[in-house]
């Protein structure tokens, strides 16, 4: 367990910055999206875990509570058998209890081993998760700076190019006609896919009117 909880170390709580800093990297938004991947798998793994443990300290719980009750019921045969004088039933009543009562000890370790565990795996999980939303807000933050690092870039190459306020004029003039043959294309398309239905609600109305004036 211990080499499990090292490579998750070295994988989810390594540190973001050392990577990212790396002078070869041309992209370092996405390798952290890479890594965030990664880490994500990582957390899913490790919760997979936590809910196996969780079932298994379950089973121990049921095997105990089975074997303590088995127990008790053969010491109580025991004393039975005794009173009775019943010497061998008395005797295998009381190496059954014996049995019984060592698989007792047996499992109450095993019980608290896999508590301990659990408490483990819980806690790395929720390091885990914490380091993975911390990541997510980091990759935000990033995002913002790199996006004004490229509007910077775009507005002073146009500011180089053009004086800015014609061509802001001329970009919004080209925009409003692409908009203008989209809104042409989409009232062509809606008349013609629905002319059909226009034309049957227009002779539906009209024949209700002559009903109406026949009758």
């Amino acid at each position: 367990m211990n080499k499990f909880f090292n490579r998750i170390k070295n994988t989810v709580l390594a540190d973001m910055n050392e990577i990212l800093d790396k002078k070869e990297n041309k992209n370092p938004i996405g390798l952290l999206n890479q890594y965030l991947k990664d880490c994500e798998k990582e957390t899913e793994k490790v919760k997979q875990l936590v809910e196996r443990q969780l079932k298994l300290k379950e089973e121990f719980q049921k095997e105990l509570k089975q074997a303590e009750e088995i127990a008790e019921k053969r010491k109580q045969q025991a004393a039975v058998a005794e009173k009775a004088g019943e010497e061998e039933l008395k005797q295998f009543a009381l190496v059954e209890h014996a049995h019984y009562s060592n698989r007792v000890e047996r499992l109450r370790e095993s019980l608290a081993i896999t508590e301990k565990q659990q408490n483990e795996l819980e806690t790395k999980y929720m390091e885990m998760t914490h380091k993975l939303k911390d990541m997510h807000i980091r990759r935000l933050e990033l995002m913002g700076k790199e996006n004004i690092t490229r509007a910077h870039t775009r507005m002073e190459k146009v500011l180089d190019e053009k004086n800015m306020e014609e061509y802001t004029k001329s970009s919004f003039h080209d925009i409003e006609k692409f908009i203008e043959t989209i809104e042409q294309n989409i009232n062509t398309s809606y008349y013609k896919y629905t002319i059909d239905e226009k034309i049957a609600e227009l002779e539906n109305k009209m024949k209700k009117e002559e009903d109406s004036l026949s009758s």
